[in-house]
């Protein structure tokens, strides 16, 4: 039982070393209870962030991060703790139950990586990104989805849009599926015009839009959607996978270099940025 007390004092002074934020509270999810546990085995045995990130291979900033559950421990630093606390596994364990579960903080935890990342690479395969969303495309789609706060909700959506005129804005990277272009969503005139939106912002230096044609046929795309973020600081990738109600946020390499390979394989079919535009004017001119 002692293993699970820590002298206040030494807990306050290494809690400073590291990070003045809490860990999260430790009911609202696996991964919460992970950041919780890291922290406090850490204060127990007295160690600084510097010490831990030995352990783990990473700096004491991605230590902070990991305690306040900014990031997520991996596969791999969990198999670093559990060898050297020789905790007969029990991180490793967690990291994999919580791999499998749902976590009620998706949104949250994505649009913190979202405003930190230099590059985001997107695949969609039925709706329009909500980076690159108009109002009134926004609008029909949370009506259709019977959301309550629509107003709120809107608000929230749009804002996200004004990393796009950052200054140091990230690299935007879209293959979009023909058929979402196609889908009338909102109506004619509403899709008209959000084609002519797409259109507007794939001129910008730091936007890619390419389009993968019907013609394509079966392609490793047809799986769904998902997001690559790259962070420059610090320097990770993280997949996040879009579901039903939901999310999902990969960090382990081996998930996230599968994910990074089929947005590869994906883009071998995509038509290049000029032919692209092509067939978003026919399409818009077909409407």
């Amino acid at each position: 039982m002692s293993e699970l007390l820590a002298t206040p004092a030494t807990a306050k002074n290494s809690e400073q070393i590291v990070s003045h934020r809490p860990s999260p509270d430790p009911k609202t999810s696996m991964w919460a209870l992970i950041a919780y546990y890291l922290r406090f085995c850490r204060l127990q045995r007295k160690l600084t962030g510097d010490l831990l990130g030995e352990i783990i291979g990473c700096s004491k900033s991605t230590v902070s991060r990991l305690e306040t559950g900014a990031l997520k421990l991996d596969e791999t630093q969990a198999r670093a703790l559990d060898r050297a606390w020789d905790t007969g596994g029990i991180f490793t364990f967690l990291v994999w139950y919580a791999t499998l579960g749902h976590d009620p903080n998706w949104l949250r935890q994505y649009l913190d990586l979202e405003r930190r990342a230099s590059i985001i690479k997107t695949w969609q395969v039925d709706l329009v990104p909500g980076l690159l969303q108009t109002p009134d495309y926004a609008r029909a789609g949370l009506v259709s989805g019977g959301v309550k706060d629509l107003e709120g909700t809107l608000e929230k959506r749009l804002t996200r849009q004004a990393i796009l005129d950052w200054e140091d804005a990230p690299m935007l990277w879209f293959l979009l599926s023909q058929t979402l272009l196609e889908l009338p969503c909102g109506g004619r005139p509403v899709m008209k015009a959000q084609l002519a939106h797409i259109l507007e912002l794939s001129h910008r230096s730091n936007v890619s839009v390419r389009v993968v044609p019907k013609s394509v046929g079966h392609h490793p795309g047809l799986d769904g959607a998902f997001m690559l973020l790259t962070l420059a600081e610090p320097h990770m990738e993280v997949a996040y996978v879009e579901a039903p109600g939901g999310g999902r946020l990969a960090s382990a390499t081996a998930d996230v270099a599968s994910y990074a390979l089929r947005y590869d394989q994906i883009g071998h079919h995509a038509l290049p940025e000029g032919l692209s535009r092509d067939l978003i004017k026919e399409i818009m001119e077909d409407m």
